[in-house]
C-alpha cells in the first residue's frame, strides 16, 4: 500500500489556516486603534497657544505676500477652527469641556490670530484692526475683573 504525500498542497493548505487568524487579528487592532482615536481630548493651554502661532505665522507670511488682509485672516482663522474641532471635538479646555460651534471657534481664533500677528508683524496689521482687537482685548479684561469679584 502506498500512500500519495503532496507536501506542497499541505504547506498550502496549512499556510492559509495560519494567515487567517492573522489577518482577523489585524484587521480586530486597526479597528480598536481607529476607535480609540475618536476620542478627544480638549484643547489645552499649549495646544491653542500652538495654533494661534501657526495661524499668526500665515498672516503675516500672507500680508507680506500681498494677499488681502481679510481673506488671509479667514483662512487664519477656518484652519483654526477646523484643527480644534477635528483633533480636540470642539472643546477648549480653558472654557470648559463644552463643544463649541465651528462660528465661535472661528471668532476666538479670529481674535487668537489677530493676537499673535501683533506680536510676530504688527507693521503688517492694518491701524483698523488693531485698534478693534485693542477695544475688544480691554472690554474682555473688565468683564474678567467683574467675573473674577
Amino acid at each position: 500500500m502506498y500512500i500519495n504525500f503532496y507536501p506542497k498542497s499541505i504547506l498550502k493548505s496549512l499556510g492559509i489556516s495560519l494567515i487567517i487568524p492573522f489577518i482577523m487579528f489585524e484587521i480586530n487592532t486597526i479597528n480598536k486603534q481607529v476607535k480609540a482615536e475618536k476620542i478627544s481630548i480638549a484643547a489645552s493651554e499649549q495646544d491653542v497657544f500652538l495654533y494661534r502661532q501657526m495661524g499668526a505665522s500665515y498672516l503675516c507670511i500672507s500680508s507680506r505676500a500681498e494677499v488681502d488682509f481679510k481673506k488671509g485672516l479667514g483662512i487664519s482663522s477656518s484652519t483654526f477652527a477646523a484643527v480644534i474641532n477635528g483633533k480636540h471635538g470642539g472643546a477648549i479646555k480653558e472654557l470648559g469641556s463644552k463643544k463649541l460651534d465651528e462660528k465661535s471657534l472661528y471668532n476666538i481664533g479670529l481674535f487668537q490670530i489677530i493676537g499673535g500677528a501683533l506680536n510676530i508683524c504688527p507693521e503688517s496689521i492694518p491701524k483698523d484692526i488693531k485698534n478693534e482687537y485693542e477695544n475688544k482685548l480691554k472690554q474682555a479684561l473688565k468683564q474678567s475683573k467683574k467675573q473674577s469679584n
